[in-house]
Order: structure tokens, then C-alpha cells, then sequence
């Protein structure tokens, strides 16, 4: 069977007409030349190219072929350039899974954008998925990387898993602007003991109501929980109708609402976890690039 170096002598020879100027664009002499053409006539049983002394001329054959030869070279070198496009990370598929409080983060934008233009070519698929989902799927490979609220405490072959913080986001209160404490500079949890709580399911969001228990239990109170949404931004028109007041990642403050106002909660403990998770045998170039334009929008955004 023919190959795609013979391929190329014969479009040369083709073109030019001539083996004496083939072989010199080729860089090779004139016999192997000779020799490769005759190599490719008998493997396809045809003569492509009346020649003597004086002159080549491409027969009926030879002129179909030719046609046929640019077009398998020109196929060879776009699978190269595929290939090669990624081996880099510039083409394929990349599947990101995002917790829902994640949505309003800085973050979350400035690394979508600065990948979309480092990797032009690959396919991105977003998902929403809760931080707990998220480590399940990234060991059944059903993404390829998260952006996570909690380290993989508990979570089965949690070795197999790497995680880099991104930021350590401010908890705030939101509250009815009507509110005794919403023109406040800050708040303790413990002025909030006899408030009603609104807040999602633990199902939907394990670490905020974790945290929210936690900090809750340091000031001596457990939080009456008066109403539940299941997505954390459904909690503000919650606190807007004046059901109840709701811990909240600080990023949510981009919702405004007439209604709520946003304090400070005065605890170092008031915080949660934004993280970037994959799985550590995962070595795609493009989990790399993405990798890399994370850690760019960390610096860039002054977070971590």
C-alpha cells in the first residue's frame, strides 16, 4: 500500500513536471525519486506519468490521482493539526460542575472568560451540582472538574481527589430592610438567637446550614428554621416578605432587592470555602488550561 511520502514525491513531480526540480524541492536526488514513483505506479497497477527524456506529462490516471493525492495529504495534515490542538488543551470537552452559591461569585465569571479565550476551541459543559454530588461524580468521571464549597471530609477515596482553595468567602446576614439590626455596622450571632431563619434543605446545601449550626451552637441557640427554599438566592424574597432573616455567602449582596439589607456577621468562623476539584489522575490538557485560568482569576481577583 502506498504511503504519504510517496504521496508527496508524485504531487511534485505532478506539478512541476519535472523530477530534476522535484528532487531539489524534495531535497532528495533524483533515483530514490525515480524509484518512489515507480513503487507507487506498480502498487496501483497504473502509469501515472509518461516520461522520456526530454519531457513528463501526467497520463489520464495520473491526472485523477492528483486530485486524490492533495486531498489525502490535506486530510493527514489536519489530523495532525487536531491532534496536535489536543495534546495542547486547545480542542475537546471539558465538563464543569458549579455549586449554586457559586453563581453570583466573581470568580465564577472572570475564569469562565479567561478560559473561553484560552481554550477557543474546546467544548465547555456547565452544570449545577451540589459540593456532596460533585465529589461522587468526579469519581465516576461524570465530570471533569468542580467548583466546590467543602473539602472531601468523609467522602469514599477522597485520596483520589486534589483541591486547591480558591477563596474564603464572608458570610453575611440578610435581612428585611424593616429590621431592628439592618442599619447595624455588624451583628453576633447571639443578637440573632430569637430570630426566624429562612434557608434551604441540608439535601441542597449541606455547608451553609452546617456553618450555619455551627456558629449558631457557639452563641448557645439552636436556629429556628420558619422557612425553606431549596436554592439558596430564592432565600432573599424570603427575608424580603418578612419570613425571616438568612446566612448567606457574601457574593449575594449583586441581588439587590428594595426589601433586604446585608450585615456583617462580627465571627471569624463566618466564612465558606470556595474550592476547585478534580480528580488526581486526571492528566487532560485541557483540565490543565482550565486549571491554570482559575489560578489567574485567583490572583487577578486578590482572593485566596
Amino acid at each position: 500500500m502506498f504511503d504519504l511520502r510517496q504521496l508527496r514525491y508524485f504531487v511534485e513531480v505532478a506539478e512541476t513536471l519535472s523530477f530534476t526540480q522535484a528532487a531539489q524541492r524534495l531535497h532528495i536526488s533524483q533515483p530514490p525519486l525515480s524509484q518512489q514513483i515507480q513503487a507507487l505506479e506498480a502498487d496501483l497497477g497504473v502509469r501515472l506519468l509518461d516520461r522520456n527524456r526530454r519531457r513528463v506529462a501526467l497520463t489520464e490516471p495520473g491526472r485523477i490521482f492528483l486530485i486524490e493525492a492533495k486531498a489525502i495529504l490535506a486530510r493527514a495534515e489536519a489530523a495532525r493539526t487536531v491532534v496536535a490542538e489536543a495534546a495542547a488543551g486547545f480542542t475537546g470537552n471539558l465538563k464543569l460542575a458549579y455549586a449554586l452559591s457559586i453563581s453570583f461569585h466573581r470568580a465564577l465569571p472572570e475564569t469562565l472568560i479567561r478560559f473561553s479565550h484560552a481554550a477557543a476551541g474546546v467544548s465547555l459543559h456547565l452544570v449545577e451540582m451540589p459540593t456532596n454530588a460533585q465529589y461522587d461524580a468526579l469519581l465516576s468521571g461524570q465530570i471533569d472538574v468542580g467548583l466546590l464549597r467543602a473539602p472531601p471530609e468523609g467522602v469514599a477515596n477522597a485520596r483520589q481527589l486534589k483541591m486547591e482553595v480558591i477563596d474564603q468567602e464572608p458570610l453575611v446576614l440578610a435581612l428585611p430592610a424593616s429590621h431592628r439590626l439592618a442599619r447595624q455596622p455588624s451583628v453576633t450571632m447571639a443578637d440573632l438567637a430569637g430570630e426566624r431563619f429562612v434557608a434551604p434543605p441540608r439535601a441542597y446545601a449541606a455547608t451553609l446550614i452546617d456553618r450555619l449550626n455551627m456558629l449558631a451552637g457557639k452563641a448557645n441557640f439552636r436556629p429556628n428554621i420558619y422557612q425553606e427554599a431549596q436554592q439558596i438566592p430564592s432565600l432573599l424574597p424570603l427575608v424580603a416578605a418578612g419570613m425571616g432573616v438568612a446566612l448567606v455567602p457574601a457574593s449575594l449582596r449583586a441581588v439587590t432587592l428594595d426589601k433586604v439589607a446585608f450585615v456583617t456577621i462580627d465571627d471569624p468562623e463566618a466564612w465558606m470555602l470556595l474550592a476547585v476539584g478534580w480528580r488526581a489522575d486526571n492528566t487532560s490538557p485541557v483540565l490543565e488550561i482550565f486549571l491554570r485560568t482559575v489560578r489567574e482569576a485567583r490572583a487577578k481577583l486578590g482572593l485566596g
